[in-house]
C-alpha cells in the first residue's frame, strides 16, 4: 500500500504547483517502474552466475573429450559449448524424440542422477566408425540393436569417466554410467516440475555434427550450489594449480632420463695411427691416474669424481659438486 500524504504535505505540493516550482506535465511523464512477472510454478533456482560456472566446467570437459575420443574413434573430434539454460524437467523430456540415446549417470557422492543425451546420428556414426566404417550416420533413424548399444556404451563410459576432472574444483565425484535408455519415458529421474540446468554441447566427429545435452537437476547440485560461482571457481583453480602443477612438474622431471658421462681424459692421434690400432695398444691421455675426473650431466660439467669399481663394473665416486658460479 502506498504512503498516505498528510494535509501539510498536500498544501506544500499545491503551493509548489502554483508558484511554478513543480510542473504537472513532468510528473505525468515520469517513467513508471517496470514489473517482472514471477512464475511460482517455475522458481528461479539457477542464477546466471550458476549457469556461467557450469559452462566453464563443461568447456573444460569439452577439451578432455576432444583429446580422448579420437583415441577410440580414430577421427578428429571438435567440441563447442553452445549455451546453458534452466528449464523444468518436463520441458526437457517432452522435447526428446524416439529413439533417443540417454545415459543415466550416478554422480556419487551427490544425490540423484544426471542425464547425458546424445543425438541419434552421433550414435550411428560412432557405431559405424567403431566397426571399421567411415563414421557415416544412417539416412533414416531406427531403433538401436543390442550390439550397437554395447558399442555406444563403451564410448559413453569414457565420456562419463572424464567428468570427474572438470568437477574436482567444486566437489570430488566418482561418476558412473548406470544404464542407457532409448525411450525417454524410462528416464524419469525426477518430478516433471523440478528445475534442471541444461548445458548444450556441439560435437563434430569428422563430417558428422550433432548435439549432446547434459541435464543437471537442481536437487543433485543443491549441496554445492554455493560453490557454483566464478569467484570460488577461479580461487580454487589458483590454489590447486600452485600445488598440483608443482607436484606434476616435479614428478615429470624426476623421471626424465639424462645422460651422465665421466671423462677419463683426452688424446690426439693421427689418422694413420688410428686406422692401425690393434687390441693391446696403449693410448696416452692428458690426465694422470690420481687426478679427479670431470662428470658431465648432459653438456654441463656438474661433478668431479675419482675412478674405481663397484663389483664387476667400472664406477666413479663423487668428490665435489660444481656450482653454477664455477
Amino acid at each position: 500500500m502506498g504512503d498516505v500524504l498528510s494535509q501539510n504535505e498536500i498544501d506544500s505540493l499545491l503551493r509548489a504547483l502554483n508558484e511554478g516550482e513543480l510542473d504537472a506535465d513532468d510528473m505525468k511523464d515520469a517513467p513508471e517502474k517496470t514489473l517482472k512477472d514471477y512464475d511460482f510454478a517455475r522458481p528461479s533456482k539457477f542464477s546466471k552466475e550458476h549457469l556461467r560456472t557450469l559452462e566453464i566446467i563443461f568447456e573444460h570437459y569439452g577439451r578432455l573429450l576432444s583429446t580422448n575420443l579420437p583415441v577410440y574413434l580414430r577421427k578428429s573430434v571438435q567440441i563447442e559449448v553452445m549455451n546453458s539454460e534452466a528449464v523444468t524437467y518436463s520441458e526437457f523430456s517432452n522435447a526428446l524424440s524416439n529413439p533417443v540415446l540417454l545415459g543415466v549417470v550416478d554422480m556419487e557422492p551427490l544425490g540423484g542422477n544426471v542425464i547425458i543425451e546424445m543425438a541419434s546420428k552421433l550414435g550411428y556414426a560412432i557405431v559405424d566408425r567403431m566397426l571399421g566404417g567411415g563414421g557415416v550416420p544412417l539416412e533414416k533413424s531406427r531403433d538401436f540393436s543390442e550390439i550397437e548399444l554395447l558399442i555406444i556404451e563403451r564410448i559413453l563410459i569414457v565420456c562419463v569417466e572424464l567428468l570427474s576432472e572438470p568437477w574436482q574444483n567444486v566437489v570430488e565425484i566418482s561418476p558412473r554410467l548406470e544404464r542407457i535408455e532409448t525411450n525417454s519415458q524410462f528416464a524419469q529421474i525426477i518430478s516433471p516440475n523440478e528445475m534442471i540446468a541444461i548445458v548444450t554441447i556441439n560435437i563434430r566427429i569428422g563430417d558428422v555434427e550433432g548435439l549432446m545435452n547434459i541435464c543437471l537437476p537442481f536437487l543433485t547440485l543443491e549441496p554445492v550450489m554455493d560453490k557454483l560461482n566464478t569467484k570460488f571457481w577461479y580461487s580454487s583453480i589458483k590454489k590447486s594449480d600452485e600445488v598440483e602443477y608443482t607436484e606434476a612438474i616435479r614428478g615429470l622431471i624426476s623421471r626424465a632420463p639424462v645422460p651422465v658421462k665421466a671423462y677419463l681424459g683426452k688424446s690426439k692421434v693421427s689418422i694413420h695411427d688410428f686406422t692401425n690400432l690393434q687390441i693391446g695398444d696403449i693410448i696416452r691421455l692428458d690426465s694422470k691416474v690420481d687426478k679427479e675426473l670431470d662428470i658431465y650431466v648432459g653438456n654441463i660439467r656438474k661433478f668431479t669424481a675419482l675412478p674405481g669399481a663397484a663389483g664387476n663394473q667400472y664406477a666413479v665416486r663423487i668428490t665435489s659438486v660444481i656450482g653454477e658460479e664455477q
